[in-house]
């Protein structure tokens, strides 16, 4: 992985790095993906939608640990392994609006790295409160193909990479049942 070095100038996006993070798909036994609805954070000017989890990558951390931890905070599941790994690490940039010092202001956006994950549990595992700050107030499953339009706008060119990389699993995994 490249050495993300930060800088103390995030006036100028030149000099803005991306954060490092990873993303996860995570399937039921019928082949569809879990999204949460955001929890409006208020100040930022941008309405949420729906998204599947994610989050960034601790110093040190390797993204695969990552994206178990970060399931893990975001929907208190643990019944669930990987099954692949993207090929490619995607990046977006943040809104301007969202890029000030309260959201960790040095980023120009995010890179991330998407892990799909078999759910083995039931949904009664699902607790979005699990952690000490909820990302999500609701959560449902939908369709792999539904993702890149329930997502914000800035992060959908992403959502259609990943749904384009792991499209051959919803198939296979409702056959396997």
């Amino acid at each position: 992985m490249t050495d993300f070095e930060s800088t103390t100038n995030a006036s100028d996006p030149a000099l803005m790095y991306y954060r490092p993070c990873v993303g996860v798909v995570l399937f039921n036994d019928q082949g569809q993906v879990w999204v949460g609805k955001r929890i409006n954070e208020p100040g930022i000017g941008f309405q949420y939608t729906w998204q599947m989890p994610q989050g960034g990558i601790d110093r040190g951390e390797d993204p695969s640990a990552a994206a178990v931890r970060e399931l893990q905070e975001e929907t208190g599941a643990t019944n669930a392994e990987i099954i692949r790994e993207a090929a490619n690490w995607y990046s977006y940039d943040l809104p301007k609006n969202m890029r000030n010092p309260s959201r960790k202001g040095l980023f120009r956006g995010q890179t991330q790295k998407w892990f799909a994950l078999r759910f083995k549990g039931n949904d009664s595992e699902f607790q979005l409160d699990t952690y000490k700050k909820p990302e999500f107030s609701n959560w449902k499953w939908v369709n792999l193909v539904e993702v890149p339009e329930l997502i914000v706008p800035f992060k959908r060119d992403v959502y259609v990479n990943v749904v384009e990389e792991f499209k051959d699993l919803p198939e296979r995994i409702a056959n396997e049942c």
